[in-house]
């Protein structure tokens, strides 16, 4: 698979030195708004993030890959996001902060702008695709994302930015990323796959 083969490659560069992506380490407090967190918390400290973003989409694909269609639109409350609206949200959160961390890696001092998740949720169309093709979107998504997190070395991993009005650094971005789909996944085990749905 994609993924697997771009994480591959940050194992071990040509001339036999680990890259940053294999070996980094956690961010510190300072590296990120107080609110995310609860998404750095997600990422364990016994495994190399590295083998946290890599197993995502297969580990995805076997939660939500055989699900029945009555459980694709399902909520597990009135006024919550559906199975295929919490995939989609997550799908557009990596493709905002990989975005985040590709403008602050890049040297860009230009303040990021926040975004509204249930405006975003509303406006994508989730709801109206097959999770399948979301499972689909979100490894080709995870797979660009680690190639691009691959090529980064400790200056650029270290750049600090602001997004949504908190000082960020790429490092912590790109936890955060690998903390919200656990956290969203942990979600959907637990509300939304155990739940019994409605007749």
């Amino acid at each position: 698979m994609g993924v697997e083969r771009c994480i591959m490659r940050t194992r071990c560069r040509g001339d036999g030195e680990v890259d940053s992506l294999a070996a980094m380490r956690r961010p510190g407090a300072d590296e990120h708004g107080d609110y995310y967190a609860i998404y750095i918390d997600r990422v364990p400290d016994d495994r190399p993030l590295v083998d946290i973003l890599g197993e995502a989409p297969d580990a995805l694909d076997a939660l939500l890959g055989d699900l029945p269609a009555e459980r694709e639109n399902f909520a597990y409350e009135p006024g919550k996001w559906t199975c295929r609206e919490v995939l989609g949200h997550v799908i557009d959160a990596e493709r905002l902060f990989a975005y985040r961390a590709l403008h602050i890696a890049r040297a860009d001092a230009a303040e990021l702008p926040g975004m509204d998740q249930n405006e975003w949720a509303a406006a994508s169309n989730a709801t109206g695709r097959p999770i399948a093709e979301l499972l689909h979107e979100f490894r080709a998504v995870r797979t660009a994302n680690a190639a691009f997190f691959a090529s980064l070395d400790e200056d650029a991993l270290s750049r600090r930015g602001v997004a949504s009005g908190a000082e960020c650094t790429v490092r912590a971005i790109i936890h955060i990323i690998a903390g919200h789909e656990l956290h969203h996944r942990d979600m959907l085990r637990e509300r939304y796959l155990a739940a019994p749905v409605a007749n």
